[in-house]
Order: C-alpha cells, then structure tokens, then sequence
C-alpha cells in the first residue's frame, strides 16, 4: 500500500487572513493624530523661540514633526499598512493646510487695513482736490463696472458664437486652427493684451491716446478665449440624443441650437461667463497702458481716461504722496473692494449652476 505525504498550503493570504493580521495591532484613538501634531506645533514653537519666531518656519516644522510622529507612531502600534495610510492621509491634509496659509493670511491681511477706509466717503467721493486725508474711490469703482461692462458686451457674443461653431458645425482645418488659436490666446501675458489694445488705437487715433473703451478691447482679448473654453465644455455635454430627436421632428440645426442646445446648458455658459468676468475685473497691467489713471469721475469710455479699481490701488500705493498714510489706506480699501468683487461674481456663478440646471428628478 502506498502512503502519501500531504504537504503544507503555500496558497497567498486571503482577506480573512489580512483581516486577522490587521487584528492583532491595536487601533488608535481618533485624538491621537491630533495631539502629536499639537505636540509637533509645541516643538516648533519652542524651536522657533530659540532662533527666531517665523511663521512660515513655524508651519513647516509642525507639519513636518507631526507628520513624521504620526507615522511613527502608527508604525509602531497599527502596522505597516495602516501607518502607510495615515501617512498619506497626513501628506494630503498638510498640503491643502500648506496652500490655505498664503490665502488666509492674504485676505486676513486686506480685510484688516481695508477696513479702516471701508466708509461711506469712500464710495461716494471721488480724489478730486483731495491732498491728505479723506477722498474715495467713486470715479475708479463707476470705471471699473463700466468698463467690465463693455468687455463683457464685446466678449460674450464672439465668445459663445466661436464655441458654437467649434461644437456644432466646424470640422477639418479650420476647427483645428481656431482651437489651436484659443489655446494660445489664453496662456498670453495680461501686459500682451494691453499693448495690441494700445497700438491699435494709436494707429487710429494717434499717440498718446487714452480711452475706456481701449481697455475694454484689451481686456476682451483676454476674456474671449475663456468664454470660448468654458462655453464648449459645457456644449459637449448636450446629449447627442436631444439634438437627433430634434433633427428627427423636422427642425433645422439654427433652430436646434437656439431652442435645444442653448437651454439646456443655459447653466452651465452663464457659470463660465461669470467666472470668465471674475477673470478680467481685476487685470491691471493692460488697464495701466490703455486707460490711465484720473482723480475725476468719467462715466463716457469713449471720451478721455477713466479710473479704475485695480489702477486706483496701484497708484495710491506707489505714488502715495506726503504724508503716505492716507493714500495706502485707500489702496488697501480698493484692493478689499475688488475681492469682494472677485468673490460675489463667483456666488453668483454657483447660484447659476444650482438653480439653472436642467431639471433631472421625476
């Protein structure tokens, strides 16, 4: 009779066998994480104490002690695995930590020292036979709505046609250099923009000239390429099926587009073009060329300079006069107003898109 050997399974570990490993480690408290980063944040003061306070230092040493104790730790009391993932989880937690720093302390910078001009002078005053204190921003924040206004009137119809084209009817060559074209429209420098405005109305006008309406051109140039990109995006997700339906009811293509492709992503093109004016209301370079600078309110763009935001700030902050405290306060001021400008139009994009989009419950 023959006798046989059973030999030992070499088969992988399966899920109940990771899932027992996993078991035999002990299982962190959910405040542990937190209170070696706190321990970290300790250290890095008491490091920062001892050769010189910086809070950029402060946080780098904090979130590199903290990162490294937590892994450690986990290492050393949950396994290879779980540490590997609280490692990760720490790097990604710290790099969004990292880049909210620089924003924080930006916008807690400019609502701190533009608070202090936030009055009723400042947006009811303009700078006209004002030398020291008091004077506001009127004249640049009424230049500023106009021209933005007149940049979006230029902008949006040109922009949304060309997406149109692209999406619905352009094929071939002509397609390709148009998108090429766009693509490289939108990386030029803002400074770029500003000095085809200015040479083309001086070839028309003359040297010299300053106009509302050069930098409304200027800041077009800008503004078309994002509209162009964001208004096709939106377009492609028509579905296909809406278009055939229409198509297989008898109505033309014109027609489909403007009762069919248009309403529906109507949400979607008013986000883009409202990220796309929160893009350009704050360019400054093209402005400092095309329109100038004046202390007097001018409401017609086609008639002399006109003051803007962006311009004002840049102004009062680098020519400020004698003493130079009043004019920086206003620069502060007007660089508040025009974040506050930048924000709004982006709740106004999100309110776009919540309550404009196409209706998909039953």
């Amino acid at each position: 009779m023959s006798t046989s050997t059973q030999q030992p399974s070499t088969a992988p570990a399966g899920p109940a066998q990771e899932q027992a490993e996993l078991g035999r480690h002990a299982k962190q408290a959910p405040w542990v994480p937190w209170a070696v980063f706190g321990a970290a944040a300790v250290v890095s003061l008491g490091i920062g104490l001892l050769t010189g306070f910086n809070v950029v230092l402060f946080v780098i040493y904090t979130v590199v002690l903290g990162t490294v104790g937590t892994y450690l730790l986990s290492r050393a009391t949950e396994g290879r695995r779980k540490a590997t993932d609280r490692l990760v989880t720490c790097l990604v937690v710290s790099a969004f930590g990292i880049a909210m720093v620089p924003l924080v302390s930006l916008v807690y910078e400019v609502v701190r020292r533009g608070a202090e001009r936030f009055d009723g002078e400042f947006f009811g005053a303009s700078l006209v036979g004002i030398i020291g204190p008091g004077g506001g921003a009127y004249h640049a924040i009424m230049g500023t709505l106009i021209i933005t206004l007149l940049t979006t009137l230029i902008s949006v119809p040109i922009g949304l046609m060309t997406a149109i084209y692209l999406v619905e009817y352009g094929t071939g060559r002509l397609k390709r250099s148009i998108t090429f074209l766009v693509d490289v429209m939108t990386g030029i420098p803002s400074i770029v923009a500003g000095l085809f405005a200015y040479a083309l109305f001086v070839l028309i006008f003359g040297p010299g000239v300053r106009l509302g309406i050069m930098g409304a051109i200027a800041l077009s140039v800008l503004m078309i390429p994002v509209v162009v990109r964001s208004a096709e995006e939106v377009l492609k997700l028509v579905p296909n099926e809406l278009r055939e339906a229409s198509y297989a009811l008898g109505v033309s293509k014109w027609r489909t587009i403007v009762k069919v492709v248009i309403p529906t992503a109507i949400a979607g093109l008013g986000t883009g073009v409202t990220l796309a004016i929160a893009r350009v209301i704050g360019e400054t370079a093209p402005l400092l060329i095309t329109v100038g600078i004046t202390n007097a309110t001018n409401f017609d763009p086609f008639d002399g300079r006109m003051a803007t935001l962006p311009v004002y700030a840049y102004y009062q902050l680098t020519q400020p006069g004698v003493p130079p405290e009043n004019a920086i306060d206003r620069a502060w001021t007007a660089a508040l107003v025009l974040i506050m400008l930048v924000m709004g139009l982006n709740v106004v994009a999100r309110l776009i898109s919540r309550f404009f989009a196409p209706k998909t419950g039953r």
